[in-house]
């Protein structure tokens, strides 16, 4: 999810960098915006509003523009010092994904952008979806707790001994 900056001239030196190298890789691969933004599975106006500064990028963006670009990370490397940027600018008790999840599926390339009016294609997005939620709500807080599913196991049977 991208965060809006107030203001644009209170950008600092990583939000900076940050915009300089997307826009820097993007242009050095010859891509538009626009096909960047099919890559990566954001907006155009994502893609202009964070190259701009009107935005923040989200560490997801990063992730999946370091992986279309090419770029060995370096997006994902400088977001967590614009995240500290963005919680400074906006006052909020803290990034969203300021620490990524522990088990964090690379995002796949996708060459085809998929037809909206296509019902696999809708289907296919769905089912995508609901694997990614069952990962996150599967996905214990602390490596040593039991996941959500383990939980509900251990309490519809408690003295099941063969667990």
């Amino acid at each position: 999810m991208e965060h809006t900056s107030p203001s644009s001239s209170a950008h600092s030196a990583a939000s900076q960098r940050f915009r300089r190298e997307l826009r820097d890789c993007r242009v050095r691969r010859g891509l538009t915006q626009r096909a960047l933004a099919d890559l990566v599975r954001f907006s155009r106006e994502t893609v202009a509003a964070v190259e701009s500064g009107r935005r923040f990028g989200s560490h997801e963006f990063a992730l999946r523009c370091d992986d279309v670009l090419g770029t060995g990370g370096r997006l994902a490397a400088l977001w967590p010092q614009v995240a500290a940027e963005q919680l400074a600018a906006d006052g909020r008790r803290g990034p969203r994904d300021a620490q990524p999840p522990p088990q964090r599926r690379p995002v796949p390339r996708q060459r085809d952008r998929r037809d909206a009016r296509d019902p696999g294609a809708v289907v296919d997005a769905i089912d995508e979806l609901r694997e990614l939620i069952g990962q996150v709500l599967n996905t214990p807080a602390d490596p040593g707790e039991p996941s959500d599913t383990q939980r509900r196991q251990l309490a519809a049977d408690p003295y099941d001994d063969q667990r």
